[in-house]
């Protein structure tokens, strides 16, 4: 019998909170950090299929342009983690500095349509490797 393959929330804005049965609806196995530190743990240790993640952009940042630019450093090491990211339309031109340097595989704006939201797990979960 295979594992579900493991997805990891990382909710530090709550965007991604309301979610959960959604994900493990679709065959996830859901882990959930409140901690970016803890989530950069848990990515080296054993990195999920999934990352989802809420980004946000805040201009007193002084070395970085959002909350996940750390995360997102670690996660490009595992390049069979796939990395979804919430974001607040106000935010785009930052998300995409971001991603003009780091890899993220998909990003749906705030309120996220649920129907792209399981669409597109549901497509990284039929492309998961077995466990």
């Amino acid at each position: 019998m295979s594992t579900p393959p493991s997805l990891l929330m990382v909710n530090a804005f709550i965007g991604t909170a309301n979610y959960k049965k959604l994900y493990q609806a679709l065959g996830y196995a859901v882990v959930t950090e409140w901690s970016e530190r803890r989530a950069i743990a848990l990515v080296r240790q054993s990195p999920p299929a999934v990352i989802v993640a809420d980004f946000f952009h805040q201009t007193d940042f002084r070395d970085r342009l959002s909350n996940l630019e750390s995360l997102l450093a670690t996660a490009q090491a595992a390049p069979a983690t796939r990395i979804l990211v919430f974001y607040e339309p106000a935010h785009q031109a930052a998300l995409d500095k971001v991603r003009d340097r780091l890899r993220i595989d998909a990003a749906l704006t705030l309120p996220v349509d649920e129907t792209a939201l399981a669409a597109t797990l549901g497509a990284w979960r039929d492309r998961a490797p077995a466990a």
